[in-house]
């Protein structure tokens, strides 16, 4: 019978995490974070305007494309919708 040599490892080690893909991680989180903190304040507070409302949305898109430069089809793909449907259920008449 044949053994197998000690360095013969059957699962494949991850690589480490660059310092650069650390950073991205954590600008993804912050985007999450900010995301669900302009819906809550989309569906809870009561004394928001719809222009108010509108401009949170903006200034969102703006922090949102200076943490990813060129990344607006990805903001409009994945984030916009979510917040879309924030303002239809807080304006359902707009």
């Amino acid at each position: 019978m044949e053994s197998q040599p000690d360095n013969a490892d059957p699962k494949p080690q991850p690589s480490p995490k660059t310092e650069e893909d650390e950073a991205e991680a954590r600008l993804r989180r912050r985007l999450q974070i900010m995301v669900g903190m302009v819906t809550s304040v989309l569906s809870q507070d009561p004394d928001l305007t719809f222009d108010e409302a509108k401009q949170m949305i903006e200034d969102c898109r703006k922090a949102a494309l200076a943490m990813f430069p060129g990344k607006e089809l990805a903001f409009d793909l994945i984030y916009k919708p979510r917040l879309e449907r924030a303002m239809k259920e807080r304006f359902p008449l707009r």
